[in-house]
């Protein structure tokens, strides 16, 4: 088994928008020990309501990672059980509050050489093997889906007016497609980055392996904040991410895990869309 330390950090921006609806945490529980999870919610549904969609996401994953143990469902089980609470949750609230309040998913448990993550919506999580992508989640969206059915080629994703209408999230009419995938063998050099489409949406695959390859989390994060940042041009939406990363023990780092937020003026890339859903 490799050995190696999980060095890990997390950073929000409010971006250009009046209200900041993206969620992130790092999580640890005594029931799970050496286990960490890394979670990213991006709440929709107006001011108060998309913000209230990805709180309940966080809030149930930390609820029920510190309650339930792998004997009682295994991690797979858990993050399926956090996802259709919140989900359950989401959807009483817009009963009362008469809001369409919803919420993007993507959450990952590393525990040993072990990692398992799941996701709905269009949030995605990213898997760097010596800064090569080893593993990108596929965005639940109107679009991909016709990508995936040959309708449309990816180099029209861009320009399509569906390339932001969600098929599948939290809080919406029907039961949420939930995406679970799973790697072993972890080894130093791996690397994940979870994060919302206020920040994927400016960067590509290779300049995002990059970094988290040549940066430990925290300067990763600084990095990728101030470039999105100068990318949207005074266009951003909000943006949260997760860094998880592998490193070797003998490596004397802090473990930073506080939210950060950074300033930066804008100086080129595509603003995320508003999103629907379907």
């Amino acid at each position: 088994m490799s050995r190696f330390k999980v060095t890990a950090c997390i950073a929000e921006h409010i971006g250009d928008r009046a209200d900041q609806q993206d969620r992130v945490a790092l999580l640890t529980s005594r029931r799970h020990p050496g286990a960490l999870m890394a979670i990213v919610a991006d709440g929709m549904g107006g001011r108060s309501g998309g913000r209230m969609a990805s709180d309940q996401v966080i809030a149930t994953a930390d609820s029920l990672f510190n309650e339930l143990s792998e004997r009682d469902t295994g991690l797979r089980g858990l993050l399926e059980q956090i996802a259709a609470e919140a989900h359950t949750v989401i959807r009483l609230t817009a009963l009362a509050s008469e809001k369409e309040p919803h919420s993007t998913i993507v959450a990952l448990i590393v525990k040993k050489d072990y990692a398992i993550w799941a996701h709905a919506g269009d949030s995605r999580l990213y898997f760097f093997r010596a800064g090569k992508l080893a593993h990108r989640t596929e965005d639940h969206t109107y679009a991909a889906r016709l990508i995936a059915e040959g309708k449309i080629s990816a180099a029209e994703v861009a320009a399509h007016k569906y390339r932001n209408v969600l098929v599948s999230a939290l809080g919406i009419s029907r039961e949420p497609h939930l995406e679970i995938a799973e790697a072993s063998d972890l080894r130093v050099g791996d690397a994940f980055l979870l994060a919302t489409d206020g920040l994927w949406a400016y960067f590509e695959d290779h300049e995002l392996g990059s970094l988290l390859h040549s940066l430990p989390p925290r300067e990763a994060s600084e990095h990728l904040v101030r470039i999105a940042r100068e990318r949207a041009q005074g266009r951003g939406d909000n943006l949260a991410l997760a860094i998880v990363k592998l490193e070797a023990p003998e490596q004397k780092k802090r473990l930073p895990t506080a939210t950060l937020w950074f300033e930066g003026e804008p100086t080129t890339r595509r603003e995320p869309a508003q999103k629907k859903t379907a």
